[in-house]
């Protein structure tokens, strides 16, 4: 802004810029004094009461300066502020365009006009008038950072940085020029230089809660998730009531598995933010996390209250619903996401699982196509894909996809020096096979070691803990042993593969899935031990198991209440017996009226070994009823005819309408 001049109005002016406001107006009410009709004091008297936010007294003053004074480009300049301060932009429009006819060269009425333009949205008018700005006044950075800020508005974010970074040259203290240019490399993904200017945002201003939290997020983007809560902490310490960093703070604690501790930083985000949506739904995530599915779904319903439009929300609460059984509902759900967001890649995922669990799986691979179109490399989608085209036993393009369970974070792959076996001859090499997944997976999969064996080479077979003793007397290995932390060095080999991916290597379709059954051979001894029991004991004996895992994402779908084998044990001549270990054995002691199981004792594979009593008992069985657990593949292995209870929309494993 332009001062007045003259040895009073000097220091009058000189107060004003120092803020001795009092000064400043008693130095110029003394000009005027003397003279009523000084423009320059009453120009100044106008920018005092401006700068106390006495807006009608400031528009007479500088009125009455412009009716004595009219080719003053500052004055009108300042009257433009004074209409945009009282919200009369077209008045201040006016003003500041006058500004520039009379002093085309000031970058400051240009920048003033920019502002009010793209306040109304004109933003191209208001880029020119930025620029205009640069250029007459090239030293001018708040003419560039008002480009950098308009041009980020429009997604050009290269542009935004080459303006914002003029602005740093021009004032390269300015944390908040640091701070902008940190936001822009955190949105294009670049994290490292994100943080770089984060950093020397709160090298130059220590105190700086904005930059202390936008660190942390983009710290917690990169994966450094101590140092991440550490600088939202410090954000909270220097502004209690920042709801973001609180948001961020309970997305950070989330990451690191501390789940109550990020439930109470995001109900404070709630606390603080009520309208908030995104806090409302990320909330809602941390509760299903722990399993408190109600309270998540009505998270996700406030967020959708807030704003009915918010496709993560819709996606969110069709999860919920999906895992609390309502798939109906959850499909509606993932259909409103992709409707407000087409590119929505993780909905067109979930849309996959919840058409699968219907049983309509070809319209979940179309679903599990499109995401993949739109983000190629997405492993869920991939892995998903496997899993349908094995369900409809397109074991070829299965099996091909199902190597992409290496890239999931809950399967990484085991690292060695020695390369991957690819399926060739092996020669006299020494081949190490390694079990993976669960304990039905390796007696399931042991049937194709003797694939291997015949490939020519010498075959080490690793298997899980406590199971060696069941799988000793199965074929197609030359040692076997029981995985222990750095075991695996302790026999050297020359090749390695995972179990699960032999069948990719042989591979196998419908027609050649090995079976030669049984494979698996139980205890003799045992079997014998077994058999003085149960060998006495008349009728047709049948084996049950009713409960998995309580802990596995499906078990609501795949287990049953035992009570619903009652009416089998009222058949005359069935004799029941309980199979059953670890969780559900508590519903033996509370049996519907009549029902009668037969149950083998705690001492079932209680010292003899994963599995080792079960297999001799299955051997006097004349037939195994069970859920989809290991014991299904036990019984299988050893020959012992088994039926299956299975859901509508099985494991991969067992095929579809097969």
């Amino acid at each position: 802004m332009a001062g007045p001049g003259g040895t009073l109005l000097a220091k009058a002016q000189h107060a004003y810029q120092g803020g001795d406001l009092a000064q400043a107006e008693r130095l110029t009410r003394q000009i005027l004094q003397g003279n009523p009709h000084q423009a320059d004091a009453l120009h100044l008297l106008g920018l005092i009461a401006h700068r106390v936010g006495k807006q009608e007294i400031a528009l007479a003053y500088l009125r009455q300066a412009i009716s004595i004074n009219d080719t003053n480009w500052a004055f009108f300049n300042n009257l433009g502020e004074v209409y945009r301060a009282l919200g009369q932009p077209d008045e201040a429009m006016a003003s500041y365009q006058q500004a520039i006819r009379l002093n085309p060269n000031r970058a400051e009425p240009y920048i003033n006009l920019g502002t009010i333009l793209q306040n109304q949205g004109r933003i191209e008018e208001a880029i020119d008038c930025y620029r205009q700005a640069a250029k007459q006044q090239p030293g001018c950075a708040l003419a560039h950072l008002n480009l950098g800020n308009v041009l980020r508005l429009q997604g050009n974010l290269e542009g935004a940085i080459t303006h914002y970074q003029h602005a740093l040259a021009l004032q390269p203290h300015a944390a908040e020029i640091h701070m902008d240019l940190g936001n822009l490399f955190q949105t294009q993904g670049r994290l490292a230089e994100a943080i770089r200017y984060y950093r020397q945002a709160l090298a130059l201003k220590p105190d700086y809660a904005e930059a202390h939290a936008n660190l942390g997020t983009a710290l917690r983007t990169q994966g450094e998730l101590d140092a991440a809560v550490q600088h939202l902490q410090q954000a909270l310490r220097l502004k209690p009531g920042f709801a973001i960093a609180y948001l961020n703070l309970g997305l950070t604690l989330r990451a690191q598995k501390k789940l109550a501790e990020a439930e109470k930083a995001l109900r404070q985000a709630v606390r603080l933010a009520p309208s908030s949506a995104v806090a409302y739904n990320n909330l809602g995530i941390v509760l299903q996390d722990q399993g408190r599915l109600r309270e998540a779904i009505a998270c996700y319903r406030q967020a959708l209250q807030l704003r009915p439009h918010y496709a993560k929300a819709h996606a969110n609460l069709g999860v919920a619903l999906q895992t609390q059984g309502d798939i109906e509902a959850a499909i509606s759900c993932f259909q409103k996401a992709l409707h407000l967001q087409p590119g929505f890649a993780e909905a067109h995922n979930n849309l996959g699982l919840a058409l699968q669990f219907q049983g309509r799986v070809p319209e979940a691979l179309a679903s599990f196509q499109q995401a993949l179109r739109l983000r190629p490399h997405f492993v869920e989608a991939h892995w998903n894909r496997a899993l349908a085209w094995l369900l409809l036993g397109n074991f070829r393009q299965g099996w091909e996809e199902y190597e992409w369970r290496w890239r999931r974070k809950e399967t990484p792959p085991r690292s060695f020096p020695q390369p991957s076996w690819d399926g060739t001859p092996l020669q006299g090499k020494t081949i190490l096979v390694y079990a993976e997944q669960g304990l039905g997976d390796t007696i399931q999969f042991v049937r194709y070691l003797p694939l291997v064996q015949a490939r020519g080479g010498r075959v080490l077979f690793e298997c899980q803990p406590g199971l060696a003793p069941l799988l000793q007397r199965c074929q197609g290995f030359d040692e076997l042993f029981e995985r222990s932390s750095g075991n695996s060095s302790q026999h050297p080999f020359d090749v390695h593969i995972p179990l699960l991916s032999l069948p990719r290597i042989f591979q196998t379709t419908l027609e050649t899935i090995p079976a030669a059954v049984p494979y698996l051979y139980p205890d003799p001894v045992l079997v014998e031990k077994w058999g003085n029991r149960l060998g006495q004991e008349p009728g047709f004996k049948i084996g049950i198991c009713w409960q998995g895992n309580p802990q596995h994402r499906r078990d609501r779908f795949r287990s049953l209440p035992l009570r619903c084998f009652a009416p089998l044990t009222r058949i005359d001549g069935v004799r029941v017996y309980s199979l059953q270990k670890g969780a559900g054995t508590e519903q033996l002691q509370e049996l519907p009226t009549g029902m009668r199981v037969h149950d083998l004792g705690k001492e079932l594979d209680e010292e003899t070994g994963l599995f080792m009593d079960t297999a001799a008992v299955m051997m006097h069985l004349d037939l195994v009823i069970t859920i989809d657990t290991a014991i299904a593949h036990l019984a299988g292995a050893l020959g012992v005819p088994v039926w299956l209870l299975l859901s509508s929309a099985p494991d991969w494993r067992w095929l579809l309408d097969r």
